[in-house]
């Protein structure tokens, strides 16, 4: 086995005996080292094809459930390619690219494999809000809600949304730690969605944020602000959210245009 695997492997595996000390699972560890070595060429032959769970597990030192559990979210992500009786495939033509499709945090977490869940940190008709919100949402006063958003019961993100006050006053008779927001929209409120204008960033946590999601004040975060519109062009929701980033991961595939 080459050093620089070897090296890898034996971190993962430090890192078994010690999953106590680290915020993210075992199963999460593993499955961005299979991200990052196959990136760089390793854990796969010629063909693409991925080393089996018992070959991953003796690799890792880990057991093959937990790698079962590492690799079933990158193939949900479209990273991996499961052909039966034949193996795991890299999908080399499009591994981890986002495609743009319009999911609320419980549908992306479900998809992940993760059980979504969700804490109401704040609920409630309010005026106190900054310009932004009142430009885009075209409303003095809103309905708002924040959220701490877990995953496995492990706290990941914080959004905080603002809604129209017709929308809100209907959503707070909802369970709004199970609720899965777009469906809700569409098939209970019948606010057919036409698009989300989103924008992502870079922050650090704060006091507040860092105590939520359990990291250092100054840590750095994923930041993005999503506008959702109905078919009418009606605002619907300004989500404003914050992730611990080795939870997200967004691939845009780039074309060069040429004349």
């Amino acid at each position: 086995m080459p050093a620089r695997i070897r090296k890898k492997a034996e971190t993962i595996h430090d890192a078994a005996s010690s999953a106590a000390a680290t915020s993210l699972p075992l199963h999460i560890q593993v499955r961005e080292t299979i991200r990052r070595q196959v990136k760089d060429g390793e854990l796969i032959d010629k063909t693409g094809r991925l080393m089996t769970e018992a070959e991953l597990g003796r690799h890792f030192g880990v057991s093959r459930i937990t790698i079962r559990n590492a690799i079933s979210p990158l193939v949900n992500e479209g990273m991996f390619a499961r052909a039966r009786g034949r193996g795991t495939f890299l999908r080399s033509n499009q591994p981890e690219n986002w495609v743009g499709k319009l999911m609320g945090f419980s549908e992306t977490i479900r998809d992940a494999g993760y059980q979504a869940g969700a804490k109401v940190l704040q609920q409630g008709m309010t005026n106190r809000h900054d310009a932004g919100v009142r430009d885009q949402l075209k409303e003095r006063a809103v309905w708002q809600l924040k959220r701490l958003r877990l995953a496995d019961d492990i706290p990941i993100a914080i959004e905080h949304a603002f809604y129209p006050p017709d929308i809100g006053l209907e959503l707070e008779k909802r369970d709004l730690t199970s609720i899965i927001m777009y469906s809700v929209f569409e098939d209970e409120l019948g606010h057919a969605i036409k698009e989300a204008n989103q924008t992502i960033g870079a922050s650090l946590a704060d006091t507040t944020s860092a105590k939520l999601l359990g990291v250092k004040v100054g840590s750095p975060l994923l930041s993005m602000e999503r506008l959702t519109l109905s078919k009418d062009e009606r605002p619907l929701e300004l989500l404003r959210s914050v992730y611990l980033p080795d939870y997200f991961r967004l691939s845009i595939n780039l074309t060069r245009r040429h004349a």
